[in-house]
């Protein structure tokens, strides 16, 4: 886009069409993700997004947020930053609440979390450095039962504690214990993977309120599966053509301090000066979830959702035994039907 085209932009036009897309992506992503999803392509009245509109892109798109073309929450958020303790006043009927309860009970084998690493041979969890790569990855992991959270950089003390805790636990229950990483592919990006292991270890002697102590990581499977060389390749994924950092320096020149250093040079030979985010991935979504899938099916193998699938119906076989025992699935539906006769009226117009 080039800066007559800006001069002559239409916002209004501009966020009509994010609204349109966002309806057919189905996914949240961060406002630096939109602008990779963007690339490519031809916006009406506004022209064909390249890689070098990127950082405009994202700086309209929050123009859009702060100046209510687009919704405020549009973009995906970091969880760090929201609050909580927000207290929303329930608008329903009360009776009609508490059928929303009944229901759950009657479905409650549905709700019910089985130890599902009771058995296996791993256990799972996935760190992932942007945003954008959570909200594609997390179907994958919710059909896995696999914890997955954004480390964005180096992550924080109580992050890497809280997840060494979980793998201290499997590894006391015989498990293997595997942490998958997914970041950016750049000479920062490949450190943090790199240091892994190292940032575990440094928490190794902290301990909880609980008395649980810390864990020794020197068992623990690391394995970085994305994005790296070959798959940006392969899925022909846009090349960056700057070491910029989050600092605005610039890695590839000798006036960086870490220039001369070991990861930047040996990067620089082998790559070049150019970097891939994480947030390319936008663009190739049925690939990306595929190397999601692909990454954990390497350890659980492909029969894990049949396993998981047998763990979840002896919980509906324990419950709907107790129904036939104690017939009490039929009052709650004999309460749940005289609710509906009494309220019909009331949750439609709740429902239109």
């Amino acid at each position: 886009m080039g800066d007559q085209k800006r001069q002559s932009f239409d916002i209004l036009a501009f966020s009509d069409f994010l609204k349109e897309m966002d309806k057919k992506i189905g996914m949240k992503m961060s406002a630096r993700g939109w602008a990779y999803a963007l690339e490519d392509t031809d916006i009406p009245q506004i022209g064909t997004i390249t890689k070098g509109d990127f950082d405009y892109i994202e700086n309209l798109i929050n123009k859009c947020r702060k100046e209510g073309y687009l919704p405020v929450d549009f973009v995906a958020q970091e969880e760090a930053r929201a609050f909580s303790g927000v207290e929303t006043p329930t608008t329903k009927h009360p009776v009609l609440y508490l059928k929303t309860f009944l229901n759950a009970t009657l479905n409650s084998a549905e709700y019910y979390t089985p130890d599902w690493w009771d058995g296996e041979e791993y256990y799972i969890q996935m760190v992932v450095e942007k945003i954008d790569l959570k909200s594609l990855f997390e179907p994958i992991c919710r059909k896995f039962h696999i914890p997955i959270a954004t480390a964005k950089g180096w992550s924080s003390i109580i992050q890497r504690a809280e997840y060494a805790k979980r793998f201290k636990k499997a590894e006391e229950m015989r498990l293997k214990c595997v942490l998958l990483y997914c970041g950016d592919h750049d000479p920062d990006g490949l450190r943090i993977s790199h240091h892994l292991r190292n940032n575990l270890a440094e928490l190794s002697e902290v301990y909880w309120n609980d008395g649980t102590e810390g864990y020794n990581p020197e068992n623990l499977i690391i394995d970085r599966f994305g994005l790296n060389y070959d798959f940006i390749i392969n899925n022909k994924l846009t090349w960056i053509e700057n070491l910029i950092t989050g600092s605005k320096r610039n890695l590839a020149s000798p006036s960086h301090k870490n220039y001369n250093m070991p990861y930047v040079q040996d990067y620089l030979r082998d790559v070049g000066e150019r970097k891939c985010e994480a947030n390319a991935l936008v663009k190739r979504k049925v690939e990306g979830r595929r190397l999601c899938e692909d990454s954990i099916v390497k350890y659980l193998g492909k029969d894990a959702e049949d396993r998981f699938e047998v763990k979840r119906q002896e919980i509906r076989d324990i419950i709907n035994d107790f129904f036939a025992k104690t017939k009490v699935d039929k009052t709650l539906q004999n309460a749940l039907d005289k609710i509906d006769g009494e309220f019909k009226e009331e949750e439609d117009d709740e429902n239109d």
